[in-house]
């Protein structure tokens, strides 16, 4: 066996600290650790967290691209407001969900969708190739291997959901994947628990079919009705 390129490991030591120092930050950042003190400066982070001042500033940029932080003359860095976020980030959409459960959150992520997705199926049923619509019919099948506990439901339900956003063929609606992942995950936990079941696969199979018909009104009302079932459920919470 070759022995490891000590420079490498060090690169790979360096990457794996700069993101855990990220995401130990993010998560204090979004779930509210300094909004009654200021943000710590360089040097009290790499003390804190034990870490290179190098390790700390590349941490403080990515967290600063993603619009948590800001660096001003004179102010040093100080925690952005929600409004400033960068909600279509992974990391940041993680985070949040780290925070209290929010109904109000839930809520957002759910207009969101309704506004995304039934276009999406939509531009689907017009677009897709068939490697796309096989991905859709795949991901309805582990939906339904999950019914039979042969598959994991949540996974399941959210590949169904990210083969259609990829079967549009619009790259622009395929970039809001990680989104609708987040929304999905925190969405679907939550309308279990009041269901007490998992998805409605009748209502998954009139999307796949409309899609497969190339018939994109159908497609449309069928994604709408399965996002506004969980609207309404939001509502009476």
């Amino acid at each position: 066996m070759m022995a490891s390129d000590p420079q490498n490991v060090r690169t790979s030591l360096g990457r794996n600290l700069t993101f855990g120092m990220l995401d130990s930050l993010g998560k204090a950042i979004v779930t509210g650790a300094f909004e009654e003190k200021p943000f710590p400066t360089e040097a009290e982070l790499s003390k804190e967290h034990a870490v290179s001042r190098s390790v700390t500033r590349e941490a403080v940029k990515m967290l600063t691209a993603k619009g948590l932080l800001s660096a001003r003359p004179r102010q040093g860095t100080i925690v952005q407001p929600e409004s400033s976020w960068n909600l279509f980030d992974a990391d940041v959409l993680r985070w949040l969900l780290d925070r209290k459960f929010s109904v109000d959150l839930l809520r957002r992520f759910s207009e969101l969708r309704i506004a995304i997705e039934p276009a999406a199926a939509g531009l689907a049923a017009r677009a897709a190739n068939t490697a796309g619509i096989a991905e859709i019919r795949t991901g309805f099948a582990r939906m339904e291997a999950a019914e039979r506990g042969e598959d994991d439901p949540l996974d399941a339900d959210i590949a169904f959901h990210v083969a259609i956003l990829r079967a549009s063929a619009n790259p622009f609606f395929a970039q809001f994947r990680d989104v609708v992942t987040t929304a999905l995950r925190s969405s679907i936990r939550f309308t279990n628990r009041i269901k007490g079941r998992t998805a409605d696969l009748a209502q998954h199979d009139a999307v796949l079919k409309a899609i497969e018909a190339r018939n994109a009104a159908s497609a449309r009302d069928a994604m709408f009705t399965i996002i506004s079932d969980v609207v309404h459920l939001i509502d009476q919470v």
